[in-house]
């Protein structure tokens, strides 16, 4: 039984991109971001978030730079880059016909 953190493969770039169209924040700010607005289902570990925000940048779908968070710690920020919003727009996209697709399959009534 799968558990209720398990994102579906290919997800948690659309994830943080989506995040980080809202407000540039620090990896930390962005697994907590993903956790309160999916009520606690979809939970980002640090061995999944990094490795996807180091190919983020290395796509240069988003950028980082050194600040200070709210309780005075350096931490990496992280902000969507013009390039990122085009490809969260083709993200979406797709996964909305996945999701659609699926949906059909689902609702099929020859079942």
């Amino acid at each position: 039984m799968p558990r209720r953190s398990d994102l579906l493969p290919g997800t948690l770039d659309m994830l943080i991109l989506k995040t980080l169209a809202r407000v540039p924040l620090h990896g930390y700010g962005i697994a907590l971001s993903i956790k309160r607005l999916s009520e606690d289902v979809l939970t980002v570990e640090e061995g999944s978030l990094y490795p996807a925000l180091q190919r983020l940048l290395a796509q240069g779908w988003v950028k980082a730079e050194w600040k200070m968070t709210e309780t005075n710690r350096r931490a990496r920020y992280y902000t969507l880059t013009t390039s990122g919003r085009k490809q969260l727009g083709i993200e979406l996209t797709q996964f909305e016909e996945m999701i659609g697709a699926i949906t059909r399959v689902l609702r099929d009534q020859e079942a």
